[in-house]
């Protein structure tokens, strides 16, 4: 058997923050570093960094009647490449590295732009990632890759992030051709925007002037949406984060106030809206459910972003 020459090729990028993300414009560094068993003849080191979206989904049914068709789309954001090391001799030929642990630095800046934050879901993904190259002579290059969490930054300044939110819905309950009262529900929030980590505080009226008892739940819906590039196909998937139980509201209850909380997790993505073929949505949905009843549902929609917003002062 042959005996493995390039050993241990790894890539090290110095973190800009403490969650290890980056964004549009960032000038990246770190190191690559890899072991050598013997004396190697290198033509390059290559880099390249690239940031792409790709998507994917079947529909119907395997047969001979109905066959099943395939989805897909691709988006490429940027594709940057560039040289670690490159072979400078007058003959052109390759430059011998010893046997033993070799560590070289890089440099790289990514490009500005409107780029959708990364995300990773079940029939797509957003990926970012810089991939190494060793290229010898008569030989396969060697690669190594370091995905990248690319975030976008949010303008704080847009003024529907930080403005109050609210929500209302009704039914009548009714038996056959008795009428047994109506119910409602309106759901608000102080601001639009949340960063991960952050309570959401939902103010709740509700109203049940019927004869059965409603019990409330609150839960963060994650709604992924993928495109074909014409955006004449698509899929949705929906996606529950976190969800709480409220007590029950009893019968015959005319207007009562209840705040609840719920707090945006730390594996919750950031909301994507600025990629033709990913969208991430997030809404808080508040449900009363009744025995033998249709529920009522409100959806609140809030984005999940990187920076903390402070709410709009209340007049």
């Amino acid at each position: 058997m042959f005996k493995q020459v390039i050993k241990n090729f790894n890539i090290h990028v110095n973190p800009l923050n403490a969650r290890n993300t980056i964004s549009t414009g960032d000038l990246l560094t770190g190191h690559i570093s890899f072991e050598l068993t013997k004396e190697t003849n290198v033509t390059s080191i290559t880099m390249a960094m690239k940031g792409k979206a790709h998507v994917h989904w079947s529909r119907g049914a395997g047969g001979k009647r109905r066959r099943r068709r395939n989805f897909s789309a691709k988006l490429e954001f940027f594709n940057l490449k560039g040289v670690i090391l490159q072979d400078r001799s007058v003959s052109g030929m390759s430059a011998k590295l010893q046997p033993g642990t070799h560590m070289y630095p890089f440099t790289c800046q990514l490009p500005q732009g409107d780029f959708p934050s990364s995300f990773q879901g079940p029939n797509g993904q957003i990926k970012y990632a810089l991939t190494v190259g060793i290229n010898r002579p008569w030989h396969l290059s060697k690669e190594v890759e370091a995905q990248l969490n690319f975030l976008k930054r949010i303008d704080t300044n847009q003024p529907l992030l930080r403005a109050p939110l609210s929500g209302s819905n009704s039914k009548t309950e009714g038996c056959l051709c008795c009428t047994l009262g109506l119910i409602t529900m309106t759901v608000s929030t102080a601001k639009k925007a949340f960063t991960t980590g952050e309570t959401v505080k939902l103010m709740c009226v509700f109203s049940n002037t019927s004869s059965r008892t409603v019990t409330p739940k609150v839960t963060l819906l994650q709604k992924q949406a993928y495109y074909t590039l014409s955006r004449t196909s698509s899929i949705m998937q929906f996606k529950k984060l976190v969800s709480m139980n409220g007590h029950p509201i009893g019968a015959h209850t005319s207007v009562l106030h209840i705040e609840y909380t719920l707090t945006i997790p730390s594996f919750a993505s950031p909301s994507i809206s600025n990629c033709s073929i990913l969208e991430v949505e997030h809404f808080i949905q508040v449900r009363l459910s009744a025995k033998f009843s249709s529920d009522l549902i409100v959806l609140v929609p809030i984005v999940i972003c990187d920076t903390f917003i402070e709410a709009q002062p209340q007049p």
